[in-house]
């Protein structure tokens, strides 16, 4: 675009002789490392060529009136424009100035389309992505589902994309386009409204639910009997920790959930509880054989007083819902899912769905200092450089009908409208609800379809090519079933086993084999990007409300509060309903009492407003207590994260104390281990004979229990909480479930040899560090709390080895567990303790998330950032998430906090893990993240007095 001046950027002039300094010291490295050829080509002015200007004026083909950005000292945007297409026009041109590579690379992966950019290495991916189909959906939900108001601005939106492209060499968008160009000659294209769309599935993939526990509790009955997989499945600890809504219960009687109904009515409405039994065999590393009785519950529904009998499943015996004889291959078939899922790439939320977590909660103003609501928020996700999120601003000079937003907050480069924040009148925030929105199902082939009922019926086929740079274009088949599209036609060894498979007696004749099919609320068109703009205009709780039913999915936990001084809870989402089974294993496709029969309907969800107690807490805890109607999942966080918020809310207010945005900052950064506090005054009862494993356990005396990065005691304890991880759960599972490279000497899985032949295999973990288990979360602290105090329960029996005795009490286990640490930190830390602290440990490394990734080593060192020490850890409000199974290393985070100021929106505080900027070397790359490791808020100004006062830079786009 033409402009009137020639400012790139806005530095402070005392800051652009170091920003020169430091791109001559990288061109010269990158001389030595890349080859002379490579220093040559990436000079400083390709370094620079795309930082996007920030001050002047550009000339704005399709704009209707002028339009101010203005940045502050980051770098972070706040849009002035007098219509709401002139705003979400500049908007879209804004993110691609910061962001435009992360656009790109988010709307190939949504679309299947990486191996245009990357070559055949994404072929694989691609073509998983494809047979999802996200954008396939994404432009069904934009041609039939979304509002004309949300198609116009998703249309200015592209627009402001576009323009901001138009007339650019691909190394004048961004520096990895540079890079690019050694491997392929790809060129950006245009961007569309429906790339924005999809990115919601993108969104919805990574907070997808239970689908992988679906997968694991299937693949433990190789292994594990029923009673073993209920042990490491408990129940969640409503007697312990409180769910979010505690107010208000379904009212049978008007068939809706209400705030001033409670659980007796709900109860007088709920039908019998049925149960379920099965048995199932379970081989132990140590040779024990045993078997386990397993147990289910159903629940019916009725009017007052006249409920139906439930009926109940069996624990997971066999592997598929309802006690159905699975085929022989139906493990290898879901354990080559699993391999699958994690080479999908994260859309940058997640470890595909694994530890998925966040904190946020609201303070009425009878708790806090100002009189009215603080609203506090860090959803926990995957890191990632530049962060997912982007903070900026979105101001109607004047608002009316014309031009409805005022509005501040986070959201996602390539999306309009802003995710979470708050308006002139409302704020709000998001957590993971978690609730159960896909379902696996074992598919029977025939030769001319697939089994249902007594009936055979035709795959749905379509055929998707995929085009691959510096390679030729691959054509391949998509397989539907009534249920979903076949996931496991995306393997080979899949399709194999499938084939193959034998299967019982109660189950169809093997035919052609078997598949897996995935049902999952995302893949039907909805309605979530309408959505965001009612919530960005929504002026009280029933506007928000509203907003929150066209929400469909992901499903998340939105929490509010408004200027009035109001505080709220809803709970959105798609949630289906299931004829039989409770979504916790793979079922039986063949069988149509397994099918969904519906969705909850959103005057049914539940909700919490102005609750008597002047608070409320998400933090993926249950949503509702056990005697709602509905399932919404099997799965929830156990609640250590949110029982300790809401502890340490009651300590700040009794006795009438006040809370003050600071503390809210405060509470997010709380560091203690719920796990140490329970576990350490039992370590310490443990008799040590080993002089140098006694001094390492002398630091678990008087220490708090809080993780802060520089504590010894933090490192050695986390040591000691994955050997006794790793000594009583990680060696009894199966191999498909244990990490990569360990192995261990166990009896055959399925073991037809004579009972006197002693003959061990080796058996080697295949699951990636990130999604190995034991991984350590809060349902492992629950695990291990039931177990406790019983000295003698099996889970406490480890095999020996070489080394080391096997053990078969708790205290045995435990003093193993403390040798195991101490010699696992002396190996990584050094002999000498006092050098020890958890954050040489539990370390964050920033990737780029491809070429940072996967590119040459060169590339990687120029556009990654880290590592920096944390504290924090495992389901701790200061979520700095750790696997016990894969190390000690960061996997997700909090990956923004706010904390939001009712009373003076300029008051309020935010902070974001990297920068704004996605341009490597750009002075806002990562010039958040110091603080944001330092648990430091940054100020966020939202008045037009406030913006004017912080801003550093003003760009002018005119039509």
């Amino acid at each position: 675009m033409p402009s009137t001046t020639t400012a790139p950027s806005g530095a402070k002039p005392g800051k652009k002789k170091g920003r020169r300094a430091r791109l001559i010291v990288i061109l010269l490295v990158l001389a030595v490392v890349g080859g002379i050829a490579f220093g040559a080509y990436w000079s400083i002015s390709t370094v620079r060529a795309s930082f996007p200007q920030t001050k002047g004026t550009i000339d704005l083909k399709g704009l209707k009136g002028p339009v101010d950005v203005k940045r502050d000292g980051n770098g972070i945007p706040q849009i002035y424009a007098d219509s709401a297409e002139d705003l979400f026009m500049a908007q879209g041109f804004v993110q691609a100035q910061d962001r435009f590579w992360e656009m790109d690379v988010r709307r190939h992966m949504t679309s299947g389309r990486l191996s245009e950019m990357f070559g055949k290495s994404q072929v694989k991916t691609d073509e998983f992505l494809r047979t999802l189909g996200w954008h396939r959906v994404a432009k069904k939900e934009y041609d039939s589902k979304l509002s004309p108001e949300t198609k116009k601005y998703l249309q200015a939106y592209a627009k402001g994309v576009n323009a901001y492209l138009d007339g650019k060499a691909g190394k004048e968008i961004s520096l990895e386009y540079a890079a690019l160009e050694f491997e392929n000659d790809y060129k950006p294209q245009k961007w569309t409204p429906v790339d924005s769309v999809a990115w919601l599935k993108a969104m919805a993939w990574d907070l997808r639910g239970n689908m992988q526990d679906e997968i694991d509790r299937s693949l433990m009955t190789s292994r594990l009997g029923p009673s073993q997989i209920k042990d490491l499945y408990p129940d969640y600890p409503y007697d312990r920790n409180k769910p979010i809504v505690q107010e208000g219960a379904y009212d049978p009687v008007t068939g809706k959930f209400s705030s001033d109904a409670d659980d007796s009515q709900t109860q007088s409405g709920t039908g019998a509880t049925g149960t379920g039994t099965g048995t199932g065999t379970r081989t132990g590393t140590g040779g024990t054989a045993g078997t386990g009785t397993g147990t289910g519950t159903g629940t019916g529904t009725g009017t007052a007083g006249s409920g139906t009998a439930g009926s109940g499943t069996g624990a997971a015996g066999t592997g598929v819902a309802g006690g159905t004889p699975p085929p022989n291959g139906l493990q290898s078939q879901l354990s080559g899912l699993s391999d699958v899922l994690d080479e999908v790439p994260d859309a940058g939320l997640g470890s595909n769905g694994n530890g998925i977590g966040s904190n946020s909660w609201v303070v009425s103003g009878a708790h806090t200092i100002t009189g009215k609501p603080l609203l506090a928020n860090d959803p926990h996700l995957a890191p990632q450089l530049p962060s997912v999120w982007y903070q900026m601003g979105l101001h109607c000079r004047s608002v009316s009908a014309k031009c409805q937003y005022d509005v501040s907050g986070y959201t996602f480069s390539g999306m309009p409208g802003v995710v979470i924040g708050h308006n002139q009148d409302i704020a709000w925030g998001m957590t993971n609800l978690g609730a159960d929105v896909t379902d696996l199902y074992l598919e029977k082939f025939t030769a001319d379809g697939y089994q249902f009922g007594e009936k055979v019926l035709p795959f749905t086929t379509r055929e998707e090519k995929i085009k691959v740079a510096g390679g030729k274009t691959k054509t391949i088949t998509v397989r539907e079933t009534n249920n979903g599209p076949l996931i496991s036609d995306r393997d080979d060894e899949l399709v194999r086993v499938g084939k193959k498979a034998q299967v019982d007696s109660a189950a169809p004749d093997r035919g052609e084999g078997y598949g897996v099919a995935l049902r999952w609320t995302a893949l039907t068109p909805g309605k979530s990007m309408d959505a965001v703009f009612e919530l960005n205009r929504a002026k009280d709780f029933k506007q928000f409300r509203k907003a929150a039913a066209s929400f469909e999915v992901p499903s998340q936990n939105l929490i509010y509060a408004d200027t009035k001084g109001n505080i709220g809870y809803q709970a959105p989402g798609k949630i289906p309903t299931r004829g039989k089974g409770d979504g916790s294993l793979p079922a039986p496709g063949w069988d149509p009492k397994y099918r969904w029969d519906g969705y909850i309907p959103q005057d049914e969800l539940p909700y919490e407003y102005n609750p008597k107690r002047g608070y409320i807490v998400t933090a993926n805890q249950a949503v509702v207590g056990d005697k709602y109607p509905y399932k919404l999942t099997t799965d929830w966080g156990y609640g250590a994260r949110s029982q300790r918020i809401e502890d340490l809310i009651k300590a700040k207010t009794k006795n009438g104390g006040k809370i003050s945005t600071e503390d809210m900052r405060l509470m997010q950064t709380d560091n203690s281990s719920q796990i140490a506090r329970l576990l350490v005054p039992k370590l310490l009862k443990v008799d040590i004979s080993d002089k140098h494993v006694r001094e390492a356990q002398k630091l678990l005396e008087g220490w708090d229990y809080t993780q802060d990065a520089d504590s010894a005691a933090a490192a050695y304890f986390n040591a000691v909480w994955r050997s006794i991880l790793q000594l009583s759960i990680g060696t009894k599972l199966p191999k498909e479930l244990r990490v990569k490279g360990q192995c261990l000497w166990v009896d055959h899985a399925s073991d037809t040899r004579p009972a006197d032949e002693d003959k061990k295999v080796r058996e080697c973990g295949e699951r990636d560090a990130d999604s190995a288990q034991p991984d350590g979360g809060d349902r492992y602290f629950e695990v291990i709390r039931k177990i406790l105090n019983d000295e003698d329960n099996d889970w406490w029996k480890s095999p020996g080895n070489r080394t080391d005795k096997e053990t078969k009490n708790r205290d045995q286990l435990f003093a193993r567990a403390l040798a195991d640490a101490r010699w696992d930190l002396t190996a990584k830390l050094g002999k000498d303790i006092d050098t020890w602290s958890w954050g040489r440990l539990h370390r964050l490394t920033l990737k780029n998330q491809t070429l940072g990734t996967d590119g040459p080593g060169w590339i990687q060192w120029v556009l990654n950032r880290g590592p920096w020490k944390l504290g924090g850890g495992e389901a701790t409000v200061n979520a700095t998430g750790w696997n016990a199974a894969g190390g000690y290393d960061v996997i997700w985070v909090p990956s923004m906090r706010m904390v939001v100021n009712l009373k003076d929106f300029d008051k309020s505080k935010w902070i974001n893990l990297t920068g704004a900027s996605g341009h490597a070397y750009s002075d806002h790359y990562t010039d958040q993240t110091s603080k944001w490791v330092k648990g430091e808020l940054l100020p966020w100004s939202f008045s037009k007095k406030g913006v004017d006062d912080s801003t550093s830079d003003t760009l002018v786009l005119k039509p």
